[in-house]
């Protein structure tokens, strides 16, 4: 009797521990089946986010040929026939290139191309058709113009984010390298860097500076001066301006943020006043060649105030590095430039500057330029 029971209990714990291994068995077994089914589904949903763009993606001949289409020839002179064998004609007759930025007839190429504002050049579009342009804005220190004719464009360039280029993108450099007989020829190349400075030799014999620049080894004539530079969507994050003539590969363009707040007020106001707060200053790029004992890593440095601009006269002195405007932190010549854009003439701002190692706020009304 007693081993019996032995032997029922032994029997019952032995069925009890079977039941618990198949149950276990069973059910990692369960979980494996339901691990490889999720794997097949993610793995399809990925092939499918993946696969869904490349069959709707434009591809770059057709991006190039869309933008291509908004580019303009540019010059001082309303006919050039033979523009390809005239000596100079790039920096004499202004001959170089522009894009389309609005169906309004705004028109955004180099200063050094168009000219000062106020006065006339002459547009060439596709079609092969000249325009009457007038110069209606444009800024010696940062080589940018806008142009306007008395046209609707259907067709008009996407602007892009310059901010956000890395060095290795993609892009193509579009324009009219050497005359209008070589129009719309496309250039590829990569980002080479970003925050560059060029030193350049005046007429006079003295020398500026254009920092922040793009640099690219897309290659870049001078009849490609006004034209886009563009990333593979076909955006624009820049305006092609020079070409380091003593090196090869070497092109830059000029950031397209730091034009889009006059852009913007064109667009939707048809006028830009253009604020202005009356300062010489300079980033960490630029001071490396202006004073090598000044290690800037932050700010902008203000080496002069202009006694006829708003900032004269305030508790703004020479030698100050402003660190902020407003809430805005400001390491660029080319931020500090696209802020006050964005401001009118009339507007106070609040500058916050180090000097003596100490932070103070400085209140300037901005003047009209």
């Amino acid at each position: 009797m007693r081993k019996g029971k032995i032997k029922y209990i032994f029997k019952k714990i032995f069925t009890i521990f079977l039941i618990a291994f198949l149950s276990i068995f069973i059910y990692q077994f369960y979980m494996e089946i339901q691990k490889v089914s999720n794997q097949n589904e993610t793995y399809g949903t990925k092939l499918s986010a993946e696969e869904e763009p490349k069959e709707n993606q434009e591809d770059i001949s057709s991006i190039i040929e869309k933008v291509s289409d908004c580019v303009v020839g540019i010059s001082k002179m309303r006919n050039i026939s033979t523009s390809v064998f005239l000596s100079g004609a790039s920096e004499n007759l202004g001959l170089g290139s522009g894009i389309i930025i609005s169906e309004k007839g705004y028109i955004l190429t180099n200063q050094h191309v168009a000219g000062d504002a106020n006065k006339n050049c002459y547009v060439t579009v596709k079609s092969g058709k000249t325009y009457n342009g007038k110069i209606i804005w444009a800024n010696n220190d940062i080589d940018l113009a806008i142009i306007k004719v008395n046209e609707i464009f259907p067709k008009i360039a996407t602007i892009g984010n310059s901010n956000s280029v890395r060095v290795g993108e993609e892009v193509y450099a579009i324009g009219n390298p050497i005359g209008y007989e070589f129009q719309r020829t496309v250039t590829a190349g990569i980002i080479s860097a970003v925050n560059r400075t060029v030193k350049i030799k005046n007429d006079d014999e003295t020398y500026s500076y254009m920092s922040n620049l793009i640099q690219t080894d897309a290659t870049i004539n001078p009849g490609n001066s006004g034209g886009p530079l563009i990333d593979k969507e076909g955006n624009i994050i820049g305006i092609n301006t020079i070409k380091i003539t003593s090196a090869e590969g070497i092109g830059f363009a000029i950031p397209i943020n730091i034009i889009k707040p006059v852009i913007e007020k064109y667009e939707t106001t048809g006028e830009f006043k253009e604020a202005y707060l009356g300062i010489f200053a300079y980033d960490g790029s630029v001071m490396s060649y202006i004073d090598k004992n000044i290690n800037l890593a932050n700010g902008i440095y203000v080496e002069k105030i202009t006694e006829d601009g708003p900032a004269y006269g305030t508790q703004l002195k020479n030698g100050d590095i402003i660190v902020r405007i407003d809430n805005t932190s400001v390491n660029k010549m080319s931020e500090l430039q696209e802020y006050i854009f964005s401001k009118n003439p009339g507007d106070e701002i609040v500058l916050t500057v180090i000097r003596n190692d100490k932070e103070k706020q400085i209140i300037v009304k901005l003047g009209n330029k």
